[in-house]
């Protein structure tokens, strides 16, 4: 018997002329983005929850086909904060940031680039040989300086946790230049030899606008940036720069680092930056490939209109950073 004979042939031609009038919607998005650069910061519920796991990693390696050069970049803090309960290691909190001690950045760093970033590079790798894995250590990627926090006037050291100073992103164009999609964990090479631990909003952030990215996508476990939450549920759907510095002031711990990182990769020089629910399977295609988008988007306009037509801010040519005296001291001058 031919399977494709149906029982209700109009029902499913309908269901079939659905389908090709999304592919339809998708084409400009598909024109303008091809051989664009996006780096999507993974985390949150989507990074917790098996399915959507999956279905994070079906996204990427669908925008890898459909000609983008997606790159990730990733956190952990769930499965950090299980393995140091595991390990009898206290884990402290100041100022929204984990209080990370040597023993502890130990922990960290073994979760994020040995756990967390090969399950990921495993999933992807499910649909074909692309991902490849590192952290920001690796060939200096990222260099971090140590971060302070002030609480209630006074300034608290937080240990083993940095702030990206400079991004070489010289490896990570390498691999997008051979087809491959380049998964980072969030730590960072120190100041004095040893590793940071860093946020990773702030990390995608910089690495965005140093590759020249067209797009910053953050997944998060909230619809996007309301007004005045939980007084105000009306989503923010887009914003230009100085409407969001003037709403910085008032927004939650939360939801402020993960806007500061909007707000520095468009300033940069990203047209777009993007906040939206991860846990709705599949929201980064919803984003990139629907005329109405999802979450919402923090936009240079001019910025964005010459992507939009097609005609402008192609991924900026990298140039090393001359790094010779500052980060190896006995380099010849």
């Amino acid at each position: 018997m031919n399977s494709r004979i149906s029982d209700n042939p109009t029902q499913d031609q309908a269901q079939a002329m659905d389908k090709a009038a999304n592919l339809i919607e998708a084409l400009p998005w598909l024109s303008r983005f091809h051989g664009r650069t996006v780096v999507v910061k993974y985390g949150g519920n989507a990074m917790v929850s098996e399915e959507l796991r999956v279905r994070f990693a079906e996204s990427i390696v669908f925008l890898h086909y459909a000609g983008l050069r997606p790159v990730v970049v990733h956190g952990g803090g769930p499965q950090i904060s299980a393995m140091l309960d595991r390990s009898g290691v206290e884990s402290t909190f100041t100022a929204g940031l984990r209080v990370t001690t040597d023993e502890a950045m130990d922990i960290v760093r073994m979760v994020l680039t040995g756990q967390v970033n090969r399950e990921i590079v495993g999933l992807i790798n499910q649909h074909g040989p692309f991902a490849v894995g590192m952290s920001g250590e690796d060939a200096n990627l990222l260099y971090a300086e140590r971060k302070s926090v002030e609480v209630d006037g006074e300034t608290v050291d937080i240990g083993r946790v940095g702030e990206v100073s400079e991004v070489n992103p010289g490896a990570v164009s390498a691999l997008i230049a051979d087809g491959r999609i380049p998964v980072i964990s969030s730590v960072a090479r120190a100041d004095d030899g040893g590793v940071y631990n860093i946020n990773a909003d702030t990390a995608a952030s910089a690495l965005a606008v140093a590759l020249g990215a067209s797009k910053l996508i953050m997944l998060t476990d909230v619809e996007g940036l309301f007004a005045d939450f939980p007084a105000n549920t009306d989503l923010i759907r887009r914003l230009n720069v100085d409407e969001l510095r003037a709403l910085l002031p008032s927004l939650s711990s939360g939801m402020l680092p993960k806007m500061e990182a909007c707000l520095t990769a468009v300033e940069g020089g990203v047209p777009q930056a993007h906040i939206i629910d991860g846990r709705v399977p599949h929201s980064l295609l919803l984003e990139v490939f629907t005329d109405q988008g999802v979450g919402t988007m923090v936009a240079d306009e001019e910025l964005e209109a010459e992507l939009l037509a097609g005609n402008g801010h192609y991924p900026r040519p990298w140039r090393p950073t001359d790094t010779t005296t500052e980060h190896n001291p006995g380099a010849a001058k």
